[in-house]
């Protein structure tokens, strides 16, 4: 595997509904470029990774613990472990970046679509 890959040729896994993951793993985490569709709605979950998000375009409303905000680009947010939270995509959808620790295991084991040119940048 090499230490380089252009985004455009990282095949996009369906992780939700409407949301697409971009995602490359390394020995301890997960960084993934995810895009969400209009209106996508991840519901309240929680998972044993911490996550860390940035906002790169488009609108999105999280809701973390009991604290719940409306984000755009350049906006981010950390997801303790085992904390629930939900997002959902605004009317023109979302693209953020998204880090997680440990790696997203389960990630690997979805059906990869074809490599296709990316929302952003």
């Amino acid at each position: 595997m090499s230490a380089f890959e252009e985004l455009h040729a990282i095949a996009p896994r369906e992780v939700w509904e409407g949301i697409l993951a971009r995602a490359r793993h390394g020995d301890r985490l997960t960084m993934a470029v995810v895009e969400l569709a209009p209106g996508a709605h991840a519901r309240v979950h929680q998972h044993d990774h911490e996550q860390l998000g940035i906002v790169l375009e488009g609108q999105i409303t999280f809701a973390v613990g009991d604290e719940r905000r409306d984000l755009s680009p350049g906006d981010t947010y950390v997801i303790p472990s085992n904390v629930p939270h939900e997002a959902i995509a605004g009317p023109e959808g979302c693209t953020v970046i998204d880090i997680f620790a440990p790696v997203r295991e389960e990630w690997k084991a979805i059906e990869p679509r074809e490599p296709a040119r990316p929302r952003w940048p």
